[in-house]
């Protein structure tokens, strides 16, 4: 009788285990909730334009959809896929597909793209010169130092003169694949959200879109050199983890940032140095 007893507490407390694990595993795995019908969904982006062009959907368009969006700013580029991967985020929405790739393999996540949005051309910027004919030998130039945007700005520099990369290294390219370097440039990598800061400090300083706008530049108007909208592999994403792609509120966010109301929103906002990629 009392080893019936003992299994049966046993038997008890096992289940009250596993019940709570897998409760423990719902609440991380998504931080989406609904109330009166509408289903809220939080979105990691960072301020420009990502979380400028969410903001609108959310006062516009969102509520026509049954959804609203928390918005959750981020100023770097690591942040918002770390807090995906921990559920603290339902989504993000700031890279682009060969940064999410790199960033799968380098941290052992699974995230997807759910639906291009816009491209943010990468530009060349300075303070100091306002042509590359005025940049002098030996001058120093600032370039991000993640691996895809590091090969994206060697490739901008090599378009346009400056340097000459080793064949066949397209935008996988590092400082290492220079195969010519007339002017003696002196190559500084640091992190994008630094970028900005390095105009007073270098010659030349080549600067992703966002961080541009958020300083007060206008890429089409400023850079001394932009990326090509044309073919441009960098479209920014709406990336989940995946098997939540087709969450229902997760399809409704990705229609409407292909909407066309989204698209002349852009166009009307940005002047060209944002371009829909839809």
């Amino acid at each position: 009788m009392r080893l019936s007893k003992l299994k049966f507490v046993l038997l008890g407390a096992l289940l009250m285990t596993v019940l709570a694990a897998c409760g423990g595993s719902a609440s991380q795995s998504s931080s989406t909730s609904t109330s009166n019908g509408v289903t809220t969904i939080k979105v990691g982006a960072v301020p420009v334009p990502h979380a400028e062009i969410l903001q609108y959907i959310n006062d516009h368009l969102a509520a026509k959809e049954g959804i609203k969006i928390k918005i959750v700013s981020f100023n770097d580029y690591v942040q918002p896929n770390t807090s995906l991967q921990d559920g603290s985020i339902d989504a993000n929405y700031f890279q682009h597909v060969p940064y999410m790739e790199d960033f799968n393999k380098q941290h052992n996540m699974n995230m997807v793209a759910v639906t291009k949005v816009h491209i943010e051309p990468l530009g060349v910027y300075s303070h100091k010169v306002k042509s590359f004919s005025e940049v002098s030998n030996g001058a120093v130039v600032a370039i991000p130092n993640d691996v895809t945007n590091t090969g994206r700005a060697l490739k901008l520099l090599a378009d346009n003169g400056l340097i000459t990369l080793k064949a066949g290294v397209g935008t996988s390219a590092t400082v290492h694949d220079i195969a010519n370097n007339p002017k003696n440039l002196q190559f500084k990598e640091l992190e994008s959200a630094q970028l900005p800061r390095s105009l007073d400090d270098t010659t030349l300083s080549v600067i992703n879109g966002n961080y541009a706008l958020q300083i007060g530049l206008t890429p089409s108007k400023d850079a001394l050199a932009l990326e090509s909208a044309k073919n441009n592999p960098y479209a920014n994403v709406l990336a989940v983890l995946k098997g939540h792609e087709n969450d229902p509120a997760i399809k409704k966010l990705a229609q409407l940032l292909n909407s066309p109301e989204v698209k002349q929103f852009i166009i009307n906002k940005y002047h060209g140095s944002v371009i829909p990629a839809f």
